[in-house]
């Protein structure tokens, strides 16, 4: 395959980074924010070594690193390469109302991969809208709407729209694709991950670029992440990503209840095997769809 300028034609008037370097510039621009913001959060008692604690935790950590870490990302392009946004990804026109559909398709995709794990007797509900009796609750809900769009949408940036065009336009697509995939799943890793739990990591990240690269633009995949991500961590009192943010269910609270691969285990959904077929079916859906 060919070097090619995903998203848009439209050269660089700066230094593009070899496409060897690329990742590398990736992971500083996720870890130099990252660090000293998590440091800082700790402090306040509110990160620990799972990652934020409860609610004020992750809207500290989404509303002030990944601003910062997007901040990073877009400087970089703005003012070392000098290439329009849409090089990137940020391609017009409708790219709002192509976020609100991704918004709306990544909701619906949880609620259908968590019907599937439901089916399979992975969860058993327990209650049904709690958070609708709290105004607290229903305020904590609608404020996390907006840190998840932010931590959503910066890390598509970074990955599907930065990375992976900057190594498009260097090497080729598999290139990008490969190597964006392997810095986006480095840096989720972690001990309490198992086999299954990498493996999705793997798939999510492919079905992203799958998204991207045939919708010629992130917009849509930066709405489907945070969409996901939102009702994962609010819907079902569920953890997102290991994550619990201690919340009521906005929709249906559901209690764990079956083998390790039904319900994700500490890693919640996302480490299910329902998860494993969703993505993977995803994926090869938008591989095949003629566009």
């Amino acid at each position: 395959m060919k070097s090619r300028a995903l998203y848009s034609p439209e050269p660089h008037r700066g230094w593009l980074p070899w496409g060897a370097l690329a990742p590398f510039l990736g992971f500083v621009f996720v870890i130099g924010p990252l660090l000293p913001i998590s440091f800082g959060i700790e402090r306040l008692g509110l990160y620990d070594t799972e990652g934020p604690v409860g609610f004020l935790g992750m809207a500290a950590f989404t509303l002030t690193a990944f601003t910062a870490v997007g901040l990073v990302a877009l400087g970089w392009v703005h003012f070392v390469e000098r290439r329009p946004l849409a090089t990137i990804g940020f391609t017009r026109p409708g790219g709002f109302v192509k976020f609100v559909r991704g918004h709306l398709i990544g909701c619906a995709s949880i609620v259908a991969v968590l019907i599937a794990a439901w089916l399979a007797g992975g969860y058993v509900a327990t209650a049904y809208a709690p958070a609708w009796r709290s105004a607290n609750s229903l305020l904590s809900i609608a404020t996390l709407l907006l840190c998840f769009a932010i931590q959503g949408s910066v890390e598509e940036i970074v990955f599907r729209g930065w990375m992976l065009s900057a190594i498009a336009r260097k090497f080729n697509v598999a290139w990008g694709v490969g190597l964006s995939s392997l810095i986006f799943v480095g840096l989720h890793l972690n001990f309490s991950l198992n086999w299954l739990d990498i493996l999705n990591l793997v798939l999510f990240s492919l079905f992203a670029c799958a998204w991207a690269i045939k919708k010629n633009s992130i917009w849509g995949i930066m709405g489907w992440h945070a969409g996901w991500n939102w009702l994962l961590a609010t819907g079902f009192q569920l953890p997102v990503t290991g994550m619990d943010l201690n919340l009521p269910a906005l929709l249906v609270a559901l209690t764990p209840q079956g083998s390790v691969y039904l319900t994700g285990g500490h890693q919640g959904p996302e480490g299910s095997i329902a998860c494993t077929v969703f993505f993977a079916a995803g994926m090869l859906y938008l591989l095949r769809r003629a566009d």
